[in-house]
């Protein structure tokens, strides 16, 4: 109004002709203004208006061909015209048909908000912190159309303003159509307006209560998720007090990985029940997609869980202890090496340098996995089971039946008492604790030699305690001087297969003299 006053009372004071010219260069401006903002009101009146117009000539078209064809003398040529101008702007009008009434309705309707998410969880919190983030952007979206219509229609009203001026100093026919078509665009426009605006404020306060729920949605999962992690970390906490009293007042180091193993095993099955109760809803459904669940994967992981039950049956059982030594037979093949780890899938176990491995492996250092369901199939055998830390080894050799073979079982059996000492009271103690578990009758602990009559000599075997994880050292320190006090005496013979030829009084061994002077051994004489 102030605008209108300040241009009036500026007619009054230029002259009329001055101030026409004045008048059609401000109108010019602003139409090239609102040419330049490429604006999307203006775009969609234009289409409107294009409508508009394309209808009424698509009417005087249709007029003026059915004079022509009511003429007693059509002009076919003119008809021809016409109606190919007529098909021409019908499929303009086809084109344009979503502007016929409201052609500003993608503009100004309220968009709906479906497809509402319901943050019950951390993950959802993601999802719904972005439907937030949409609603913001779509709000934001019509507030910016909203700005833009408010700019148009005053560029408009300032149009329409010096289009009134105009008309009233200048008396044209354009002068009046423009002002007619400027006064229908900001009617329209105004109308427009106030729809817009209404539907902000619709949309405004769904938008705004749908953000305020999830936003209630989303703090209460980040209290729940801080609180659920402050779970966790006492529990956490406490597993580790409780290791560090383990290590602190549990010497046996056995005993306190075993310790440890329980503990990591309730800490991490109570993380798992927090969490369960924490974000499971319906208990019943649980546990009947459990049951379904467990039936399938019952048959289809059936090793797994055999061997989950086997660890389990190791752990409660103590069959098998992190440290014993043991032995693996499987499809032939022979393993024996000490437990370095019990998990709830597999026995993780080290292959020393032992008997076996000389024997028969002819390999050793090589990590062996064993699945725990082992136990219910395969042979197992514990070195060191009971708290056990030796067992017996035995030494065979044979000598010829011409040989003093008491001497030869004195010698054995001695030199199994001097190395097997230290182990045979260790192990006699270890067998005395052990009755109180176990039906323990013989618990001769000595060294025992037996001589027994082979086909091609006499079988010295002597057996003794020796350490679990240490048997072939021992056993070739007592060969060794076994053969070394053998040697020595003149009356025993070493049987081994061999040919002797007697021709000077010896047996042709070690220049020891033969009991029989002259005798010669037939050719069969092997051990």
């Amino acid at each position: 109004m102030f605008l209108l006053i300040a241009l009036l009372c500026l007619a009054y004071t230029q002259p009329n002709s001055e101030r026409i010219t004045s008048l059609h260069l401000e109108i010019e401006a602003l139409d090239k203004k609102l040419v330049s903002s490429n604006d999307i009101w203006l775009k969609k009146y234009a289409n409107f208006e294009t409508y508009n117009q394309i209808y009424k000539e698509i009417g005087v078209i249709q007029k003026d061909l059915n004079h022509l064809k009511n003429t007693k003398t059509p002009d076919s040529l003119k008809i021809s015209l016409l109606t190919h101008k007529l098909e021409t702007l019908q499929r303009q009008k086809e084109l344009l048909e979503e502007y016929k009434t409201n052609p500003f309705k993608e503009l100004i309707e309220k968009p709906q908000i479906d497809n509402i998410p319901s943050v019950t969880n951390p993950i959802a919190i993601i999802g719904g912190v972005s439907f937030i983030k949409s609603l913001e952007a779509q709000k934001l979206a019509l507030k910016k159309n909203q700005t833009s219509l408010e700019n148009i229609l005053a560029d408009l009203d300032k149009k329409y303003t010096l289009l009134s001026e105009l008309n009233r100093l200048e008396k044209s026919e354009a002068t009046t159509k423009e002002l007619y078509q400027t006064q229908t665009r900001r009617l329209e426009l105004q109308s427009t307006q106030n729809i817009l605006k209404t539907t902000i404020d619709i949309y405004s306060k769904d938008s705004d209560e749908v953000i305020q729920r999830l936003s209630a949605q989303i703090k209460s999962q980040l209290f729940k998720l801080i609180y659920i992690g402050l779970a966790i970390l006492i529990s956490i906490g406490i597993a580790l007090a409780l290791k560090i009293f383990v290590r602190r007042y549990i010497h046996d180091n056995e005993r306190a990985y075993t310790a440890s193993k329980i503990v990591n095993f309730f800490n991490i099955s109570i993380i798992i029940l927090i969490l369960l109760f924490a974000y499971l809803e319906n208990v019943t459904y649980l546990v009947a997609v459990l049951g379904f669940a467990s039936a399938g994967l019952a048959i289809a992981m059936k090793d797994l869980f055999m061997s989950i039950l086997g660890w389990s049956v190791i752990i409660i059982g103590g069959s098998i202890h992190v440290g014993d030594r043991i032995r693996v037979c499987k499809d032939g093949n022979v393993y024996v090496g000490d437990v370095l780890d019990i998990s709830m899938l597999r026995i993780t176990m080290y292959e020393d340098v032992t008997l076996t491995t000389y024997m028969e492996n002819r390999r050793a250092g090589r990590i062996v996995f064993v699945p725990n369901n082992y136990i219910f199939t395969t042979m197992f055998s514990n070195y060191t089971h009971g708290g056990m830390k030796t067992v017996w080894d035995g030494i065979d050799f044979s000598i010829t039946f011409d040989s003093n073979y008491k001497k030869a079982l004195k010698i054995a059996s001695e030199a199994a008492t001097k190395y097997s000492r230290g182990y045979t009271e260790i192990t006699r103690k270890q067998l005395n604790k052990m009755r109180d578990k176990y039906s323990l009758r013989n618990s001769s602990v000595e060294p025992k030699t037996f001589s027994m009559i082979e086909p091609n000599g006499i079988k010295i075997s002597v057996w003794y305690q020796t350490n679990a994880y240490a048997t072939l050292s021992i056993r070739s320190t007592i060969s060794t001087e076994i053969i070394e006090n053998l040697l020595k005496e003149p009356d025993i013979f070493i049987a081994y297969t061999t040919t002797k030829l007697i021709k000077d009084g010896t047996d042709g061994f070690a220049n020891k003299p033969g009991k029989l002077q002259g005798f010669i051994a037939p050719d069969d004489d092997k051990d």
